[in-house]
């Protein structure tokens, strides 16, 4: 009596790629929707507004701009070539002192008339520049 094999010694010479292809395509549509949120991401943390009063000394020098967009220098009005120049010379005669500059610009002004300003002053060779803001009640 001869014994029947239930499973047949056959050997498979195909691999089947389906589930292969399916696993990339869902990669591939996990990274096509992250893919932008991670490029127009930018990790900020925006400064607290209630923060120590400033006290300004002889080494800090306050530039303000008002609504009209009139930048002033230790509340003398200045144009931006002036103001340039103004704080190179400061920064010339005495170039051991460090010297603080304060920013302060009216709410309905502009951001980018700050912004020039703030290159003006950078231009100047003070590579920083606190931003004054009003306390919060």
């Amino acid at each position: 009596m001869a014994r029947k094999r239930r499973y047949s010694a056959t050997s498979f010479d195909q691999i089947n790629v389906t589930p292969l292809i399916d696993t990339v395509f869902f990669l591939l549509v996990i990274f096509m929707i992250t893919a932008p949120l991670l490029e127009y991401t930018t990790d900020v943390t925006p400064p607290a507004m209630k923060s120590a009063e400033l006290k300004p000394d002889e080494n800090t020098r306050v530039v303000s701009v008002d609504k009209r967009g009139t930048i002033f220098l230790d509340k003398k009005q200045i144009s931006e070539n002036e103001l340039i120049n103004t704080l190179r010379n400061l920064k010339e005669m005495h170039p051991s002192t460090k010297y603080t500059i304060l920013l302060r610009a009216d709410g309905a002004q502009i951001y980018a008339k700050v912004i020039d300003v703030m290159k003006a002053i950078k231009r100047a060779g003070f590579p920083t520049v606190s931003l004054v803001t009003e306390a919060e009640e």
